[in-house]
């Protein structure tokens, strides 16, 4: 399956208040290469592995397998894990037909908050909710991958 989606960096908090669903977020990689990667995700209860193929040259798609695992298989690969866990809680908000997942990070890398949404087909028109900022789509420091090996807290903010 061909997963096409866009991110932006968040501007407020005001998401919140709009978000239909919450959950915490707990993940790691088996594999971090960049034509590949393994994740492995604790999404509450439930356990997820997912194999995502390299970005199209815009970073808008990407090839992507996904298979629900029980919560205890997902905790046993969770330490086989390369070093580096993403945390993070997601907030879901719908806006003019389309679910904007809201992720805001902690651990490491605290102070991030990427929204995330899915289109269609590439060329898809959406509105954006005023708390929407720049676009980092395709900006591979923003992938949870890279967030695992250089997290937000090691930049050199300004």
């Amino acid at each position: 399956m061909i997963e096409i989606e866009r991110k932006f960096l968040v501007t407020s908090q005001d998401f919140k208040n709009e978000a239909f669903k919450t959950i915490r977020i707990e993940q790691g990689f088996l594999n971090t290469h960049k034509d590949r990667t393994v994740r492995v995700r604790l999404s509450g209860n439930q356990g997820f592995i997912t194999v995502k193929g390299l970005s199209s040259d815009n970073g808008l798609s990407r090839f992507e397998w996904e298979k629900e695992i029980s919560k205890e298989d997902a905790k046993a690969l969770l330490k086989l894990c390369e070093p580096g866990r993403i945390e993070k809680t997601r907030y879901d908000v719908e806006f003019n037909q389309h679910v904007f997942e809201v992720d805001v990070f902690h651990g490491d890398n605290e102070g991030l908050i990427i929204a995330e949404v899915e289109l269609k087909k590439v060329n898809e028109k959406f509105n954006k909710p005023h708390w929407i900022g720049e676009e980092v789509t395709g900006n591979i420091k923003y992938y949870n991958s890279q967030l695992s090996l250089k997290p937000f807290s090691t930049w050199h903010h300004l």
